[in-house]
């Protein structure tokens, strides 16, 4: 099979590997599409230490059931799929509490990180255990369907937050993420959703898809300016999605007393903390990682269109393009967004 393989970093080939063969519990699916995420872009250079060449990446993916293994019979050949990026092992602690994304035997398709080494979906095949599978509608495209794993981990960074009805909510860092988390913020009930990011282009797509409020960051005291906008309080709950130390800085000190800011972005392992104000404003801090069971209903958001997810799409493209549009990507190309490869 075709395979778009790290074989160092920064160096993609496309390679001729053998087609994997489904295990009991497990399934082969045929790719369709996969979506190029951006800890792939950041795992391409060998920053974050996660993808160790030679490895297949791509966890972002839909495609069709090719085949079962022993056991399996819940799929069967040619039904429409996708699945998580999770690989759990449904027996620990965490996962007998459906606390999936927290599994002490986690794996992540497409992740090579010294632990453990995962082949992903950037290929013509792969293989998946069938507990992490899920139908797709026939009316919805591979293309949109390669973004649901990007809008569960959204869905549940929302889902956690105690968002209240008419809650105002500030999301810092529009890229992809940022986007699919102010749709399923306001989906939650939040009345205003203020946007704060570096670039203008994102700022008015964050606007086409139900930000009130955008804050350009570039040269602006971020949490005043949301003070501003929220008669001197700040916003009830922040979403920061990007994870650098000046942006969760700003989520902190933009979000009002007693509120809540769930940490979603995950660029930098450690940051600087302004421990005072979150202790003498009652500020909750939590992370989000991953999804655990909102697939389903994302599935079901993206195909009754109340996530959106077309602004985001800069392009379809065959496997074999993979290189130059990493390179594209990881060069910060202005207006490229989220491009979407198919074997």
């Amino acid at each position: 099979m075709k395979a778009l393989v790290l074989t160092d970093y920064r160096k993609l080939e496309l390679q001729d590997l053998p087609k994997p063969n489904p295990g009991p519990g497990e399934v082969l699916i045929r790719v369709e599409a996969c979506g190029v995420c951006g800890s792939d872009v950041h795992g391409y250079d060998g920053s974050t230490g996660r993808r160790i060449p030679p490895l297949v990446m791509g966890h972002e993916a839909a495609g069709i059931v090719a085949d079962v293994g022993v056991g399996v019979t819940r799929f069967q050949a040619g039904q429409r799929v996708t699945f998580d990026s999770t690989v759990s092992c449904g027996q620990c602690f965490f996962c007998k509490r459906g606390d999936v994304n927290l599994c002490d035997a986690r794996q992540v398709l497409g992740v090579s990180c010294g632990e453990y080494r995962r082949a992903g979906a950037f290929a013509e095949f792969v293989t998946v255990p069938d507990r992490i599978l899920y139908p797709l509608p026939d009316g919805l495209s591979f293309q949109k369907a390669a973004m649901i794993e990007a809008i569960s981990v959204a869905v549940h960074a929302v889902a956690i937050t105690p968002v209240a009805l008419n809650d105002t909510a500030v999301v810092v860092g529009v890229g992809m993420i940022g986007l699919l988390t102010l749709q399923a913020a306001k989906l939650a009930g939040c009345r205003r959703i203020i946007a704060v990011d570096v670039d203008e282009g994102r700022l008015n797509t964050a606007r086409g898809l139900g930000a009130t409020e955008t804050i350009l960051a570039k040269n602006t005291d971020v949490p005043a300016a949301v003070r501003e906008l929220t008669g001197g309080r700040g916003a009830d709950v922040a979403f920061e999605c990007v994870g650098t130390t000046v942006t969760v800085q700003s989520s902190i000190e933009s979000t009002r007393k007693g509120g809540m800011v769930t940490l979603v972005g995950n660029i930098a392992p450690r940051i600087e903390l302004p421990l005072q104000s979150v202790v003498t404003r009652q500020i909750r801090l939590q992370g989000s990682c991953a999804s655990a069971g909102e697939i389903p209903a994302c599935i079901d958001l993206l195909a009754a269109g109340l996530i959106q997810v077309e602004p985001m799409l800069s392009a379809f493209v065959p496997i074999d393009e993979g290189p130059q549009w990493f390179e594209r990507l990881y060069n910060h190309e202005a207006g490229l967004m989220k491009v979407v490869l198919h074997p």
